[in-house]
């Protein structure tokens, strides 16, 4: 699948997920204040910030399609990245008003008794919310797109945040009514691991940062190439959903310029066949140069 297919196919995820919040975010605050259920609230207007943190990424994944330009010689990818970046942020500070929320309402003893409406419309809500994971998880995937990642963990979040909502509603209708609060505390904790999880990720990527193991396999594979005597240099980077690969190798010093042309271009082929890697730069030097 070619890069910019990816991209357009990662737009519709992030659209679904902007459709989604925007019908849930209503369908929430509405309910919740009609039937007087802070949980159900604080999920709706949970929602309403996943609409930014969703535009963000759509915004992302439109610049990333723009083709290369005299200011951008590799693309926009990075875009993507960014966009990324941008909803760890904007999940953390969900999650940290979730906390405060829910500290907040364990001080002050100030528990309420929702609608049993308010749980089925939060436990309905979740199991929407759970069938845009899988989809946009699987895209994610499928893809190979760190925005919509982020998008489909941020998807599963706002799952786990009406179910604490749910859990916390009818445990006010028991009797228990410190559960209201508990579950909003481990949910936001939830959704704070999450965007921290995102944010080292992506920043890992924005700062050229690369998986040793994976560069190990690149190695492996570029020395098992007939002809290469010995790689010299293997580095890589994440470009949005690309790797920009760049390895130096020895080859016999006898062979002609054809002859080590057709190397790189085997390198090239293997690199493209076993790991999916596209874009990558071979520099020739011959053996025992520099040794």
């Amino acid at each position: 699948m070619e890069a910019y297919e990816k991209i357009k196919q990662g737009e519709r995820g992030a659209l679904l997920s902007i459709g989604v919040y925007i019908v849930l975010a209503c369908m929430k605050l509405w309910i919740g204040f009609a039937y007087h259920s802070e949980a159900l609230r604080a999920d709706g207007l949970n929602n309403s910030t996943d609409i930014v943190a969703s535009a963000a990424v759509w915004i992302g994944l439109r610049i990333s399609r723009k083709p290369p330009d005299q200011n951008h010689r590799y693309g926009h990818f990075r875009a993507e990245t960014v966009a990324a970046l941008l909803a760890s942020f904007i999940m953390l500070v969900v999650g940290l008003q979730v906390l405060y929320q829910a500290v907040a309402n364990f001080v002050s003893g100030a528990y309420t008794e929702p609608d049993l409406l308010t749980a089925w419309t939060a436990l309905f809500c979740a199991c929407v919310m759970l069938v845009v994971y899988v989809y946009n998880s699987r895209l994610a995937h499928r893809i190979e797109s760190r925005a919509m990642l982020a998008t489909a963990q941020d998807n599963r979040s706002d799952a786990m945040v009406s179910l604490g909502a749910f859990v916390g509603i009818i445990g006010a209708k028991l009797g228990f009514a410190w559960l209201d609060p508990a579950a909003a505390l481990a949910v936001g904790l939830l959704i704070c691991k999450t965007a921290v999880d995102i944010f080292r990720d992506s920043s890992h990527a924005l700062t050229d940062g690369f998986d040793e193991k994976a560069l190990q396999r690149f190695r492996e594979t570029i020395g098992s190439t007939p002809g290469v005597a010995r790689v010299k240099d293997v580095k890589a980077r994440v470009h949005g959903n690309n790797v920009l690969l760049d390895a130096t190798v020895e080859v016999a010093a006898s062979l002609n310029v054809a002859e080590s042309h057709g190397i790189t271009e085997e390198i090239e082929r293997r690199m493209g066949t076993a790991h999916g890697v596209k874009h990558v730069f071979i520099h020739i030097e011959p053996e025992g140069e520099g040794a």
